[in-house]
């Protein structure tokens, strides 16, 4: 529905409408004078970003008391809000204010909830706790002591995680422990197993002594080619080894030796000097032989004593010269350094291939040594961080303060805050006109009456002919009034400048383009149900004709209720019934009320309409009518009231349907379609008669006001309805 429309069905239901809303304000104002005044107490706290005593000491972990949410895009005063309203800090509420209800038992958590208002402003870490109670020092109470059961829970519950913290802590530490010092023995067994003190400094050490090394071989080897070289020459020159070269040092440097040498040599040179005088068998050169034999006995003595052992032949030349002896040293020398650079190679060779050895061994060592480290590592560091925990936490489960503070204890507002007067009013006045609307949507959704011109179409499909508005919808002459004159429902001949009569010449200029194909001259003009003004269209379609020039008659066929007479201010002593049953000539019986325009009422009520109607007298009737007169207007019952319509309809060259907005419904109207269908009726469109300009959402179903304002203002007595 569009908001037109909604307009529409209030105007039609204003009644019920101000009745309801009527009803709804007075029970408002007698609920707000027998209301109790109730008061506001409240109370804020507020909220810091973290613990306040862990802020000032320092100790208690950075993100104790922190108000971090687990949702991004929670707000943890929410959850905080939750927390104030749960059961067992509104239990424990009520439980020391010893709150009870009017039967005496505590009252429950719901009741308490009721009452209870949590805000936090926009932008603020502030919370307001109201509470609402007839009795003031009651609301006050209640505020300080919820604040106070909720300050204790949440110290309460800070506590709580802190002393799980520490005992955990406490059950951590002796493992923690035990594993430093099983990574220390570790470590330490690995340097002592390895040798390992520095294994950097070591491995750089290492590097450089290794290349000092090769550097030192390589000087001592060419050394020791050039000592090889002079040791070969000394030889050479010598015709001795270094070993004899030492022997013969040993034995020249000996005073027994060479003192028996020196006593052998004067020996030998008695024994040459003896031997030119003598005979070897002589007596002196025996004695000399004999002894020259003992010396040498001697001196082998004295030499193997020298040598410690060793002999030496006899016949080598136990003193040496200045030169030999020179050249004897320098032998000697020169072999003691050969043999010197030959020990220092060795010793330099081992120490290279050692330090070669513990250079491919220190990569291993290092990559195990750097393990071990880092196990200390993270040992030490789980140990240190535990007892450094363990410390914090103690002194945080003395700490009393959280991050919740009482920046206000319960305030009394100043003036209740229950009930105002205008927002109760005001409210109450918003569910009444809310009742008001829903009423007169429920009614207007029982009430099945077709209310608009588009609706009525909807229903009948017929082509439109005309639209008649309402002589209440014109401000001039009032259809619904019950006055004594009826001439006035002939608005045709007595206004002729009105708007409404332009409808009928309009609606008869429409029938005369239908009978541009086929002549119409017998037409007629019923309703669904009574009370449609079938009547009054008939008389001003007919006068309307008749203004132009056509010699019409009226037919009131209506043989229960004919109203053509009071239309027409005649006497219905004698009419259709009459000619049908009395074999009257219609002529005695047609009477002239204007120009052009005859009447035949319908008579005396028979006692069985329908059969006079479905008699060959009528259908002959019709056809002379049809032959005297240019049109025939014939005015019907309604369809659902009798078969009479349905009769005429098929002697007659085409039917007129009348339709009031207003008067017939959904139900009544389908049921007349349905007979018409049925019956095969020629029906050349419909009349909607009786349109309310005010109730109708489109302009062009009725004439503007301003057209109205242009003729003149004509005002005869109000009549009656059909």
């Amino acid at each position: 529905m569009e908001l037109q429309q909604y307009w529409l069905v209030l105007k039609r239901r204003w009644l019920p409408t101000v009745g309801v809303l009527s009803v709804s304000l007075a029970l408002t104002s007698m609920t707000l004078v027998t209301q109790k005044p109730v008061y506001q107490a409240e109370g804020k706290l507020r909220f810091t970003g973290e613990d306040l005593a862990v802020s000032l000491t320092g100790v208690g972990g950075d993100e104790r008391g922190v108000m971090t949410p687990l949702i991004s895009d929670n707000n943890p005063m929410t959850t905080e809000m939750a927390v104030i309203r749960s059961v067992p800090i509104i239990e424990e509420t009520i439980r020391r204010m010893g709150m009870q209800g009017r039967d005496g038992e505590p009252i429950s958590v719901t009741g308490f909830l009721r009452n209870l208002r949590l805000n936090n402003p926009r932008g603020t870490d502030l919370l307001e706790v109201s509470y609402r109670h007839p009795d003031p020092a009651i609301a006050r109470e209640a505020v300080d002591t919820l604040m106070q059961v909720y300050l204790e829970h949440h110290l309460r519950e800070n506590r709580t995680e802190v002393v799980a913290a520490r005992e955990f802590i406490e059950r951590q530490l002796p493992e923690a422990e035990a594993s430093v010092r099983q990574s220390e023995a570790a470590l330490r067994a690995f340097k002592e197993r390895n040798q390992v003190a520095v294994l950097e400094e070591e491995s750089r050490s290492a590097v450089a002594s290794l290349e000092d090394l090769r550097r030192r071989i390589a000087a001592a080897n060419s050394e020791l080619a050039n000592v090889n070289s002079q040791a070969r020459a000394f030889a050479q020159q010598l015709q001795m080894s270094p070993q004899e070269s030492l022997t013969m040092t040993a034995l020249s440097q000996s005073t027994g030796v060479q003192t028996v040498l020196t006593s052998l040599q004067e020996v030998d040179a008695q024994l040459a000097v003896e031997r030119v005088r003598f005979l070897d068998e002589h007596p002196t050169i025996q004695a000399l032989l004999q002894r020259r034999s003992n010396l040498e006995r001697l001196l082998q003595q004295r030499i193997t004593q020298a040598l410690e052992g060793k002999s030496v032949q006899t016949g080598r030349n136990l003193q040496l010269g200045d030169t030999r002896t020179s050249l004897v040293r320098d032998q000697l020398l020169a072999e003691v350094r050969r043999q010197g650079l030959s020990s220092e190679l060795r010793t330099l060779a081992a120490a290279q291939a050692a330090y070669q050895q513990r250079i491919r061994t220190l990569p291993r060592l290092e990559q195990e040594q750097r393990e071990l480290e880092r196990r200390l590592a993270a040992a030490n560091s789980t140990y240190s961080l535990l007892l450094t925990r363990f410390h914090e936490v103690r002194v945080a489960e003395n700490q009393n303060v959280g991050n919740v503070r009482v920046l206000q204890q319960a305030d009394l507002l100043d003036s209740p805050v229950a009930p105002r007067p205008t927002s109760h009013l005001a409210m109450g006045g918003i569910i009444g006109l809310f009742l008001a609307i829903a009423t007169a949507l429920l009614l207007e959704s029982r009430d099945k009456s077709i209310r608009t011109v588009q609706q009525a179409r909807d229903t009948f499909g017929l082509t439109l002919l005309g639209v008649i508005p309402s002589y209440q919808g014109t401000g001039r002459l009032p259809f619904w009034s019950a006055a004594s004159d009826n001439a006035s429902e002939v608005i045709v001949r007595d206004q002729p400048t009105s708007p409404i009569s332009e409808a009928y010449r309009m609606l008869q200029a429409n029938l005369k383009f239908l009978s541009s194909d086929h002549a119409l001259r017998t037409i007629v003009v019923t309703s669904s149900v009574p009370s449609e003004g079938k009547t009054v269209v008939s008389a001003n379609l007919a006068m309307a004709l008749a203004q132009i020039g056509h010699r019409v008659l009226l037919l009131d066929a209506d043989m229960r209720c004919g109203r053509q007479h009071h239309v027409w201010g005649q006497i219905n002593d004698s009419g259709l019934s009459n000619v049908i049953v009395e074999q009257l000539d219609p002529q005695t019986v047609v009477k002239e009320i204007v120009p052009n325009l005859h009447l035949l009422t319908s008579g005396v009520v028979p006692p069985n309409p329908a059969v006079l109607l479905d008699s060959k007298r009528m259908s002959s009737l019709i056809e002379q009518f049809s032959a005297d007169y240019d049109f025939v207007i014939i005015d019907t019952p309604s369809i659902n009231v009798a078969a009479d319509v349905l009769i005429l309809g098929k002697m007659a060259d085409g039917m007129v349907l009348v339709t009031r907005p207003g008067v017939v419904d959904a139900g009544s109207a389908t049921i007349a379609k349905e007979r018409l269908e049925q019956s095969g009726q020629n029906v050349l469109g419909q009349v909607i008669n009786g349109v309310v300009q005010s109730n109708e959402p489109d302009s062009y179903y009725y004439f503007m006001r301003s057209y109205e304002l242009n003729h003149t203002s004509y005002r005869p007595p109000a009549s009656v309805r059909s």
